[in-house]
């Protein structure tokens, strides 16, 4: 039986508010008004701003009385049709529907439209009749559970569970329903544009060319053993402080991590103890906290659960290892759409997420340096809703793997060459295709196709290629670690290309 299934009288006659239970009197007649109930409905009778004020508050089961719910739905209808809702209009429609004579006739619809106070007070007495169901179906669920625990065999832990379910998803009712749907979330377009955070800086990376957004999940996707884990492993300590950069790509701090470490968490405690030492017992004590196995139900099944554990343990960044373990299925498109709900609405409180993620497996007879899409990682809709997908490339246990950014919230970064330091658990660029490297390695200087050259492997690279490189280029000059000497149009002796050149002052920094 669910909360709303008690039975309700349906008399034809007005009374009073019911009689309101004792404590522990489980017999007694459930909350209700149905003075509120009358006066609401006689309201939207006489005035139809009154039903667009009160049908933000109430939804039909909210009434006791089926025949008011019966009268407020038909109310609705009409009133969608534009047509009128007085008593003459209301009686026909009920006739019409073969539910006169069952919510008491036309008198009994006249002794509504004559129960109404004030029409203005409209919305107070939808409060009172919202007020009144909420405690109908808080005593419903109550009663449920004193009966479970009457069972034979009744399994506290069990009951448990099934008891917060029930609170969520009454918790999750009332927020989808009323005033709390239609306006909980609603913004002005100024603050929106203002002040929603669209200007921060990035957690992980450059304005220019952001790894990791604020307040855009990021995937960091590979075949096992590519190391996943460690790079995101450098990522974390990077945000409690112990690192200022992961990859040359500056890191954000954050005030405390929550690590689900959902499956093989003793191997994910191995990797993550290379990188560490006494010094930083207490910065890991206070910022990091780790939830080992399972969680107690899958992010599709309780969509609320990443927000809960996020403020049960006051973290403001969730990192997630891995996927499979977090979801029922990620190839079933309606369960990605469930995980995105359950990730937006973590975002939405404020929480920072980085998920890791197994591709798909590979095509059979593909080339391994072809570059990965977006399809290799499962369902679209969970990479719809990622800010930032970065991919990484190679076989098990490879020290060096290729990084490709495959969704971007500003420009691309790389494919950048990764060299892991398994020992230590770090990561570095191959300074063989770092521009920076290549740049203090070329005194005379680089032009865009030759940094391209380089880059791409190719004698004769795309456009895409070069205008990369561009892109390259000009960052580095814009960040001072380049200075660019501009080329010369093209005449009977020929033009020259704009090269560039590492800066004198990175130069002197770095010797």
């Amino acid at each position: 039986m669910s909360s709303m299934d008690e039975p309700r009288p349906n008399a034809p006659h007005l009374t009073g508010p019911g009689r309101q239970p004792m404590v522990g009197d489980l017999t007694a007649v459930p909350p209700h008004d149905v003075d509120a109930e009358a006066a609401v409905l006689g309201a939207c009778m006489h005035e139809a701003a009154a039903i667009d004020e009160v049908r933000q508050l109430l939804d039909g089961a909210d009434f006791y009385r089926p025949a008011h719910e019966t009268v407020w739905r038909t109310i609705l209808a009409l009133h969608s049709e534009d047509k009128p809702t007085d008593p003459i209009v209301l009686s026909h429609q009920l006739r019409a529907q073969d539910d006169l004579e069952r919510i008491g006739g036309v008198v009994y619809v006249h002794q509504l439209a004559d129960a109404v106070p004030s029409v203005s007070s409209a919305a107070y007495y939808a409060g009172i009749v919202r007020r009144m169901a909420d405690l109908r179906r808080l005593r419903a669920s109550g009663i449920r559970t004193a009966q479970r625990t009457m069972e034979p065999g009744a399994d506290p832990d069990a009951i448990r569970s099934e008891v917060e379910l029930e609170v969520r998803t009454e918790r999750e009712r009332a927020l989808a329903s009323g005033q709390g749907r239609l306006s909980r979330f609603i913004t002005d377009g100024w603050r929106f544009v203002t002040e929603t955070g669209t200007d921060t800086e990035p957690l992980w990376g450059t304005r220019e060319q952001t790894a990791w957004s604020s307040g855009e999940s990021l995937m960091i996707v590979g075949a096992p053993g590519v190391g996943k884990t460690t790079l995101a492993h450098q990522v974390i300590l990077a945000r409690l402080g112990l690192a200022d950069s992961v990859l040359d790509m500056p890191v954000a701090p954050s005030r405390r991590v929550l690590y689900l470490a959902l499956d093989r968490y003793k191997q994910i405690a191995r990797a993550m103890a290379r990188s560490i030492g006494p010094e930083h017992e207490q910065r890991l004590r206070d910022g990091l906290a780790v939830w080992q196995g399972p969680l107690p139900a899958t992010l599709d099944k309780e969509p609320d659960l990443l927000a809960d554990l996020a403020a049960a343990h006051q973290a403001d960044t969730i990192v997630i290892d891995s996927l499979k373990d977090a979801v029922s299925t990620l190839v079933d498109d309606a369960l990605g759409v469930a995980y995105n709900n359950a990730r937006q609405r973590a975002i939405r409180n404020g929480v920072e997420i980085m998920e890791l993620h197994h591709q798909r497996k590979a095509t059979e007879g593909a080339p391994r340096a072809q570059k990965p899409t977006l399809d290799r990682v499962g369902s679209t809709w969970i990479t719809s809703g990622a800010g930032s997908v970065l991919f990484v490339s190679g076989e098990a246990g490879d020290l060096a793997v290729t990084l490709h950014h495959l969704k971007t919230p500003t420009g691309e970064i790389g494919p950048l060459q990764v060299i892991h330091d398994h020992e230590r658990g770090t990561s570095t660029l191959d300074p063989a295709l770092d521009p920076v490297a290549i740049l203090r390695q070329r005194p005379d200087g680089l032009t865009l196709r030759e940094l391209a050259v380089i880059q791409s492997g190719q004698n004769n690279p795309e456009r895409s290629a070069t205008e990369k490189a561009r892109r390259t280029l000009d960052r580095l000059v814009r960040a001072g670690l380049a200075d660019k000497a501009e080329g010369t149009a093209g005449g009977t002796g020929g033009g020259q290309q704009a090269r560039y050149r590492a800066s004198a002052r990175h130069i002197g920094a770095v010797s």
